[in-house]
């Protein structure tokens, strides 16, 4: 039987993320007798033994902020010059990805992919000039460019997603499947009664990700609901910030700091309303596994609108306006919709997950095959010479 064809996927870490969450269903979803993903990573992630454990390779080289720029350009010259066997690398380092594309180009790779997450740069202004000097060489290195949503694509690939593929941030629907008998066994599990409401958030504690807010909207809401509690899971820098912005506001004992969580599909279930106050996203993979279990979800307006599924659970409100989000939240709280996932409507927008790693098994095998066609194609070219 012919060896599968290994993938190399270019990230920081493997950690739970919505890029390498998408990552992770996608591998788990794939024919992996005919597909393999291998990981071109800079340090430790949560997903590495499941990873192993599914026939991937996860090689490591350090990242800029150990080796430098000229170390980790060096370091990116001598893996790809090492393993130049890979016809497939697939980057999801957003303007990093340039470096990446520029080393793998230089050893031939022939199918090169850019894949943005993203809106902006994190980092402050050095930081973001810099990686707009690295995304330069995106353009020039990449044969294909992908995006998670049109506002990315617009955002990476200057101002234009002329030739970007959509691929979408597919989820598994019946893992993400709403069920009344799970939820009140997750409650119980929290510690929350039945008529208590709780505003939920799932993500990195990062700037992005504007927590602070999210500390303010639910002191407003809590003050109109005492009988409300606001649970965030994920870790980061900003975690002990906030942990002590919750006891300045007076509402730490309403704040439950949950951690890095695996089963985000059964924290979902316990969330009455999902609150998104982000200052820039692709298009997040977690508001996707909200609809998909039926939960109202109050988000930004610097988001996408891309991430409306259009299924009446979605509402935008501005950054400005701490209490344009609480109307929102105090009305999806009152109109006590009846929770359902609408399988049908999810795979009609396009966000199944096995349509989508389907999708992407033909493109990695068609591409490949084109390109062998057409290196033998001038190979024939030069004999003839």
């Amino acid at each position: 039987m012919a060896s599968p064809l290994r993938v190399l996927h270019a990230v920081v870490n493997m950690n739970r993320g919505g890029a390498e969450t998408l990552l992770m269903n996608l591998y788990r979803h794939v024919d992996r007798k005919q597909l393999q993903f291998d990981f071109l990573t800079n340090k430790e992630g949560v997903f590495d033994s499941e990873i192993l454990s599914m026939g991937g390779r996860i090689h490591r080289i350090p990242y800029i902020d150990q080796a430098g720029h000229f170390g980790y350009r060096r370091e990116l010259r001598e893996f790809f010059k090492a393993n130049s066997n890979y016809r497939v690398i697939h980057s999801h380092m957003d303007r990093m990805s340039g470096f990446v594309l520029h080393a793998a180009k230089k050893v031939r790779t022939p199918v090169r992919i850019a894949h943005s997450h993203n809106t902006e740069s994190e980092g402050g202004i050095a930081g973001k000039l810099y990686k707009r000097y690295a995304g330069s060489k995106i353009l020039s290195s990449a044969t294909h460019q992908f995006a998670c949503s049109e506002a990315a694509g617009h955002w990476l690939f200057r101002g234009g997603r002329r030739g970007t593929e959509i691929l979408k941030n597919g989820v598994d629907i019946k893992r993400f499947a709403y069920s009344e008998q799970r939820r009140s066994e997750m409650r119980d599990e929290l510690g929350i009664s039945g008529n208590t409401l709780i505003m939920g958030h799932v993500g990195r504690f990062a700037p992005q990700k504007n927590h602070s807010m999210l500390l303010d909207i639910f002191k407003r809401l809590n003050e109109e609901m005492p009988d409300s509690r606001l649970m965030l899971a994920g870790d980061g820098p900003l975690r002990k910030e906030m942990e002590e912005k919750a006891e300045r506001l007076g509402i730490s004992r309403h704040v439950k700091f949950l951690g890095v969580r695996s089963d985000v599909e059964h924290l979902l279930l316990a969330f009455d309303v999902f609150v998104f106050p982000s200052h820039h996203e692709g298009l997040p993979v977690t508001l996707i596994e909200a609809q998909a279990n039926g939960l109202p979800c109050v988000v930004s307006d610097a988001i996408t609108y891309e991430a409306d599924l259009r299924m009446g659970l979605m509402g935008f409100a501005s950054n400005a306006r701490v209490d344009e989000y609480v109307e929102l939240i105090l009305n999806a709280a009152r109109t006590q919709i009846k929770r359902r996932t609408d399988e049908e409507g999810i795979r009609t927008a396009g966000y199944d997950i096995r349509e989508t790693a389907g999708w992407l098994q033909r493109f990695y095998q068609s591409e490949c095959e084109v390109k062998e066609a057409q290196n033998e194609d001038i190979n024939r070219i030069y004999a003839n010479l």
